[in-house]
């Protein structure tokens, strides 16, 4: 993080943005080939934490590798109340959540594409974050904040 005594807040208003989100979708790549996979997060300590079906395979190609990972509320919000969209970047890590953390994360799927959804869990410590925001009105720009 740069010593800007904004980009504190900034990174707070990313974390704050998707506290109200559930899920996102991470972005890696595997064998070469981007792919874009669901997951349910949670902000916890300045980080991300991912739960995704362990069954995808998708998990292999995050870990140890930098990621994108991004949610918004782009489908559930008016443009009167304003639409948001978050992007963190950084380096991806297997980690097994506490008990606590667990709790945050709720109720796990019980089926991904028919099979028993097992879960796996991954920390993205965010180095770059970006926040665009759309309002209606005088103000009809797109707002960009950019956080290192």
């Amino acid at each position: 993080m740069s010593s800007d005594p904004t980009s504190s807040a900034d990174q707070q208003l990313a974390f704050d943005l998707l506290r109200r989100a559930g899920y996102g979708r991470v972005v890696a790549s595997m064998r070469a080939l981007p792919f874009l996979a669901v997951a349910r997060h949670i902000v916890v300590g300045g980080q991300i934490l991912l739960r995704m079906h362990k069954g995808y395979g998708y998990h292999q190609a995050c870990v140890g590798s930098v990621v994108a990972y991004g949610a918004d509320n782009l489908d559930g919000a008016s443009a009167r109340d304003g639409q948001w969209t978050v992007q963190c970047v950084g380096l991806c890590e297997a980690v097994e959540p506490t008990n606590a953390e667990l709790e945050l994360f709720g109720p796990s799927p019980h089926f991904a594409d028919g099979e028993l959804f097992d879960p796996v869990y991954l920390r993205i410590e965010p180095q770059v974050t970006t926040v665009h925001t759309l309002h209606t009105g005088h103000d009809r720009r797109l707002q960009r904040v950019r956080v290192r």
